[in-house]
């Protein structure tokens, strides 16, 4: 999920690509976007690059590569979690005043359960260390929530990074592709993707430089879904 001006971004730079077959200058960038600085132009970048939709080439002029587009844009339906971000940018100036819906500005506290592994499995999950806000709408459907701070990068190429705070929704069942917080063996937390074979359950990262653990089922147990994630830049 995109955030306007990310979508914004990235639409002009494929139209400029496909127009003159170079992506456009970070001034023209600016412009477009109609930002007081071209940090956040890198920002922007730097974020839709996280997401998979552009690629930087390095020791190349204007080296902006579209990798993929969205599907408001054109682009190839995606499969699996698509994680629903809420950033914690800066903005570049202030906000035009906006009446905004109920629902868009009321919040929740949630507890922040400590660290969960995207890497090496670290200790179970414990107690609540702090809380943190996140927007009710985040939270649709039946259950318990709580958070999660992400440590490690097992999970980049799924959009989910090191330090992001993850939103859980509990529950002890999961669908083959979901992305849950497991626990193994009664000891390891662990967040990965869930996919079940027969009487074995394997926890796949996202990242090649992680291997697939395949586990027998009453060796883990699943704690909570992921519903989305706070990144604060």
């Amino acid at each position: 999920m995109l955030t306007k001006k990310q979508l914004d971004l990235l639409g002009f730079i494929h139209k400029r690509v496909q127009r003159d077959g170079v992506p456009p200058s970070f001034d023209e960038m600016k412009e477009a976007l109609d930002l007081r600085s071209k940090s956040g132009i890198h920002r922007l970048i730097t974020a839709l690059e996280e997401r998979g939709f552009i690629r930087r080439l390095a020791h190349r002029a204007r080296a902006i590569e579209i990798v993929k587009l969205p599907e408001s844009m054109g682009g190839a339906p995606t499969s699996g979690f698509t994680p629903r971000v809420i950033q914690g940018d800066r903005p570049d100036g202030p906000p035009p005043p906006a009446a905004l819906p109920v629902d868009a500005i009321h919040a929740i506290e949630l507890p922040v359960m400590g660290q969960i592994a995207a890497g090496v499995p670290i200790e179970a999950i414990s107690h609540a260390s702090r809380n943190v806000a996140v927007p009710g709408q985040m939270l649709a459907g039946q259950g318990n929530h709580y958070a999660l701070e992400v440590k490690g990068d097992s999970m980049i190429d799924a959009g989910i990074n090191d330090g992001d705070v993850v939103v859980i929704r509990e529950t002890s069942v999961a669908d083959n592709g979901d992305i849950v917080v497991a626990l193994v063996e009664d000891h390891e937390a662990t967040l990965k993707r869930y996919m079940r074979k027969g009487n074995t359950i394997a926890l796949e990262a996202a990242n090649p430089a992680y291997e697939t653990r395949v586990f027998t089922d009453d060796k883990v147990k699943v704690q909570g879904k992921l519903v989305g994630l706070i990144r604060t830049y």
